[in-house]
């Protein structure tokens, strides 16, 4: 099976599952249950043993409205957790906008820096320019606090290739190989309903205009409850199927809260392929 380079690992070309481990106190998903280390460490531990390939460690909500986090807390949160895990035998991938994060993370042995302001921070090129990880350069409309203020577009799928495009440029232009980029559309980052699902749609088309593998995250968002009427405790099943879907539409990775159930459906989904 062929492989795909990714950090520190060469993973097998087919839809891979990322777990979500947010080190948080206020995430909107998970309440922050997995705040200290020991838990933080040990649920990781569940995630790789249910199937995830990738585990994505994040230590700063970016929940709708979340206000920005300190640096120095943001630092306090991820960093023992992904030396923790640079062992771990799984890829590790950290969850910031902040090139301080992305040089200690990069120390640390991590193997994706996964980018909600897609490399956009002064210093941001320059702190993962020389490494070998894997970068995901993701689309959000302003930023965590405003995004969701009536967001607008002309064309939101052409309007995010052609964000995204210029990301593309940029990292390229500072002589990062194309080879390391995965592009994400941001799903639920500054986008109505109506525009998540256009973009969920147009994932083959994301892939083919931008010529990148593509990361995908719907689990539990609003996405999911506007379409099941569910909270977002209540939202696995919605989210396989949200998961299924970006696979279907050329996701290589889905990322996930729930790893077991979104691990078996897939199996399923390939078998059937």
């Amino acid at each position: 099976m062929p492989q795909i380079h990714f950090g520190r690992f060469n993973l097998p070309q087919r839809p891979l599952v990322m777990g979500i481990l947010n080190v948080t106190p206020d995430s909107f998903s998970d309440g922050g249950q997995h705040h200290s280390l020991e838990y933080a460490v040990s649920h990781a531990e569940r995630m790789v043993g249910e199937g995830a390939d990738i585990l994505d460690v994040g230590g700063e909500s970016s929940r709708p409205g979340a206000p920005a986090l300190p640096l120095e807390e943001e630092l306090r949160r991820v960093l023992p957790v992904l030396y923790a895990l640079r062992d771990s035998g799984t890829p590790v991938s950290v969850d910031t906008y902040k090139p301080t994060v992305m040089r200690e993370a990069i120390l640390a042995g991590v193997d994706m820096i996964n980018d909600i302001n897609a490399f956009r921070a002064p210093g941001a090129i320059d702190a993962v320019r020389g490494s070998d990880c894997a970068l995901c350069i993701m689309h959000m409309l302003d930023n965590p606090t405003t995004m969701q203020h009536n967001p607008a577009y002309g064309d939101v799928v052409a309007d995010v290739v052609a964000f995204l495009r210029e990301r593309v440029a940029a990292l390229t232009a500072a002589g990062i190989e194309r080879e390391r980029l995965w592009i994400d559309p941001g799903f639920g980052f500054g986008k109505t309903v109506e525009h998540n699902y256009a973009l969920l749609k147009a994932g083959r088309q994301l892939v083919a205009e931008l010529g990148l593998p593509l990361l995908a995250g719907v689990s539990r968002k609003s996405m999911i409850g506007a379409v099941t009427g569910k909270p977002v405790e209540q939202r696995l099943a919605g989210s396989i199927g949200g998961a299924l879907a970006a696979v279907a539409h050329g996701a290589q990775i889905v990322r996930v809260h729930d790893v077991a159930e979104t691990v078996d459906a897939l199996k399923v989904w390939q078998a059937a392929q």
